[in-house]
Order: structure tokens, then sequence, then C-alpha cells
């Protein structure tokens, strides 16, 4: 039986983990090793809506003290500048998997021409403001939204959380792995201690301590489908611009470019693929692009795949030492958030005695899960005709979408409809078939089996898409929200519920 745990790595994915396994199987002895040497990659992160789900839902986290420490923005979608329309946005809402009353079709039929004010998250991203006032002037916050987070500050407040809740975090650089037939049965540290658990929870990043180290477990390539492998990376000060709510993606001649909005910072990198420019070359359209970055930009490195298992004996990695694709879609803590929700279920299940066909099912639902996003990434390079350089040429010729073959048939024959649900894969992400829709209905992949609208059709269309825009013109942007969240009388709903 599983007494005590230990967690290599003390970044996000770790400490999700960590408290996590603390929250929800009390009784285990949590443990952290962090390396004091190894810095947070501290390049932004934007987020999906299972991360507020699992903090504040799943762990009980206060939302009044969360937002006091970490100090988030909030994420309504993503803005696309790129493809054939030259921009379109991607919610959290339901924009085509939807049916307007009076309408024969799904929304997405009616999206020829027009691809703005869909539904309420969209005509508020549309207006740049984030959430509606209610009659009292505060702002109505929907639970359709993400955050933008400052990746070291939500590092220290974790930290924090682990302490509160008796997560014991040890300093220490690891020099060497114990194994035997049963896995890890130690790590060994710099000054000679010797760390023992009966599980370890590998979330050493790329570095893969355990899962790659020690145990040796086979990488999966996504080479065939994501190109990009590497990222430079900048920001400046927050001057006049003001603070969107939503992330930006931009087209770039060898890739595309991130927007992460923080209250005080833009965070901004470019996305290539190496084998295709130098890095001297992606710094130089970075910043002809990008005039406010500083003198120093960084380099960040990575390479799109997963490990073949993430349950390995009695490791399981979790995060970039389990697998990463790319910065795009904000999957990194998506999936930490989603595979640590399956690893407490399944230990709760088995009662901390893993059979091995728990392990294995563990491990076939992760891979479709990592399967699942490499080919949603996937599809929003190769669906892009607008592109005009090798890269984007590269894309539409070569990227692999096998894995969504049957979906992408449906789609060509019969279009935009919700019955395209039946031909994803078997995890349902944050994106399920909302999001391929909005992939292939943004960037106007064709389809046979079109619609020919009726003119009382075109007058709902456009009087319901007109009063969307209006009621999100009235709304709120996040600087104004923000004053509203830190007065001191304001009050979060789900935090009184916890504690009645």
């Amino acid at each position: 039986m599983i007494q005590n745990v230990l967690v290599v790595g003390s970044g996000s994915a770790g400490l999700l983990a960590a408290l996590s396994l603390k929250k929800k199987i009390p009784q285990l002895g949590v443990k952290i090793v962090r390396d004091p040497e190894i810095g947070v990659i501290g390049v932004g992160e934007g987020t999906t809506p299972n991360f507020p789900n699992l903090l504040f839902d799943y762990l009980g986290i206060s939302r009044a003290d969360f937002y006091r420490r970490a100090q988030p923005t909030w994420k309504l979608g993503i803005r696309f500048n790129w493809g054939p329309r030259g921009r379109f946005d991607y919610t959290f809402g339901r924009q085509l998997d939807a049916h307007w009353p009076g309408m024969e079709r799904p929304i997405g039929f009616y999206c020829d021409d027009d691809f703005d004010n869909l539904e309420l998250p969209s005509a508020l991203m549309r207006a740049d403001k984030v959430f509606l006032r209610q009659q009292n002037g505060c702002p109505d916050i929907q639970p359709w939204h993400a955050f933008h987070i400052e990746n070291e500050q939500f590092v220290a407040v974790l930290e924090s959380f682990a302490a509160d809740w008796g997560v014991e975090i040890t300093d220490g650089k690891i020099v060497s792995t114990d194994t035997d037939g049963s896995g890890v049965k130690a790590v060994l540290l710099e000054d000679g201690r010797r760390l023992e658990a009966d599980f370890f929870i590998d979330s050493s990043g790329f570095r893969a301590e355990l899962i790659g180290k020690a145990l040796d477990e086979p990488y999966v390539p996504f080479s065939k489908t994501l190109f990009c492998d590497r990222a430079v990376v900048g920001g400046w000060q927050r001057e006049d611009e003001p603070i969107l709510p939503y992330t930006t993606a931009d087209q770039m001649d060898w890739g595309w470019c991130w927007r992460i909005e923080h209250e005080h910072h833009v965070n901004r990198g470019y996305v290539y693929a190496s084998d295709m420019i130098s890095d001297e070359q992606a710094e130089e359209e970075f910043r002809r692009k990008n005039p406010k970055l500083p003198d120093t930009t960084r380099i960040v490195k990575f390479s799109s795949g997963h490990r073949r298992r993430m349950w390995v004996k009695n490791v399981v990695a979790i995060g970039n030492s389990a697998g990463f694709v790319e910065p795009l879609e904000a999957t990194a803590l998506m999936l930490v958030c989603a595979h640590v929700r399956t690893l407490v279920d399944f230990l709760l299940h088995c009662e901390l005695e893993p059979t091995p066909s728990m392990v294995d099912l563990y491990n076939e639902q992760t891979n479709v899960s990592w399967e699942d996003i490499r080919d949603f990434l996937g599809l929003h390079y190769q669906l892009n005709t607008a592109g005009e350089t090798d890269f984007w040429r590269r894309c539409r010729e070569e990227t692999d979408l096998s894995g969504i073959g049957d979906l992408l048939e449906f789609y060509r024959e019969n279009g935009p409809t919700g019955f395209c649900r039946y031909r994803i894969g078997k995890w349902e992400s944050d994106f399920g078939i909302e999001g391929y829709l909005v992939m292939l209905v943004g960037q106007r992949a064709p389809y046979d089996k079109r619609h020919k609208v009726t003119p009382a059709e075109d007058t709902i269309w456009k009087q319901r898409r007109h009063q969307l825009a209006a009621a999100a013109a009235g709304g709120m942007t996040v600087a104004e929200a923000l004053q509203y969240v830190r007065h001191p009388n304001w009050r979060w709903h789900g935090d009184a519920q916890k504690s009645a």
C-alpha cells in the first residue's frame, strides 16, 4: 500500500500534484524535493477553464486568497490573427455547437462571412471587455473564463499553500537514483541525503529525472504533426495598453507569436521551427514586429511529444516530464490539471494498491489525451491557407492529421454539425467538438453540405448578433473588474459557501 509520496520538482506541475494528493488523500505523507538551482521557466501562463475548476472547486482554495496572492487577470479565449479570415476569436463558450431559435441549422452554417458576436464571450472579446455589469454595477463574473498568470508568482503562491497544508518541501540537488525491479526506491541528493518513498511523482520538467533518466521510458515524438520546437521569449512593462481579456496568437513567417496579458506586464513569445529559421532570424522578426521588446530575450527549446507510458512501476510523470506539445492553446497546465485528477481518482479507487490493469488504463487514458492535443493543434497549422512562406506551405502539405481523418472526412461531407462529435477521440478535453468546429469554420475549411440562408434566418442572425454586441459594449474592462474584486467589501460567493 502507498503511504508516502515523493514529488520530484517544485514547479506548477509538481505543486499541483502534491496539493491534490494531500487534499484528496490526507493520510498520505507527501514531500517535494526542490532543486534551488533550477529556476521557474517564467514565460507567463495562459490557462483553460479546468484550471480555476481544479483550484476552487476540486481543491477548495479560497478565491479571495488566490486573487490576493497570485494577482491573475482573466482570459475569455484566444484571438487568432491568422488564417484566411485574418482574425477570428475562440472562446470558452459555445460559439458554433449551438442552435438559435428560428434558425434551421447550427450557428456554424451561417459564418461564411461573419465570425463575430456569436455568443456573449465572443461579443465581449470583440469589445475588449471581460464581464457584463450587474444592476449594482459589479462585474458579473461567469464560470466560462480562465486566467493569465505570472508563472513565478503562481509557483510562490502554490508553495505557500503547500506549507499551509502540511506538504514538506526539501531543498536539494538530485545526483542519482536508487532503483530495483519494482521501480524507484530512493533519490540521492548532492549533500548525501537519501529520500525514500513508496510512490514517486516525476515533475522534474524536461529533465525527466525519474521517468526518463532512471527508468528510461521511451519518448514518442510528434514531429510528423507539429514542426515548431523553439521559442524566443520577451516582454515589456505595460504602459498605456489596455489589459486585453484574451490571449493573442499572431501568425508569423515561420510560426506564431503569443501575447499574454498580465496586469503590469505584457509577455510575448515567438514559437518557430528551428530547422527552417535560425535563432538570429527569429529574433530579428520578433523584434521587428514587437518594437517594445527589451534588449535581452531568451530562447526556450522544447520537443513535442510524450513518454510512451506516463505511469511506469511506482513512478507517474506529471507535466513536462510526461510530455509537452507546444504553447499553442495553453495545453500544459490543462493536461496537468486533468492528469492529476485522473491519478487521484485511480489511487482512491484502488485504495492505494494500484493493480497492473489500473496502471494500464491510466496509461491508455493519458496517451489518448496527448494524441488528441497533438491532432487538435496540428489542425491549427494545416488549415492555414494564408501563410505564404515555406513553413506554412510545409504545414499544409506535410502535417499528419491521420488521427482525425474520420472527423475531417465527415466535416467535408456534412459541414459544422454537432454530429461531428462522434468522430473525435475518446478523451474529453476543454476543447471538445466546439474547439474543432471553431478551427474548421474559423479557417474556412471547405465542406459540401451548404445551407441556403432564408431571409427570416438572415434577420434573426443580424438581430441576435447586434443584441450581443450592444450588451458587450456596456461591459467592463479587465482593469475596472480588478478594482471591484480588490475592494475590501468584495465577497466571493464560492468562498461563502465553503465557509458556511
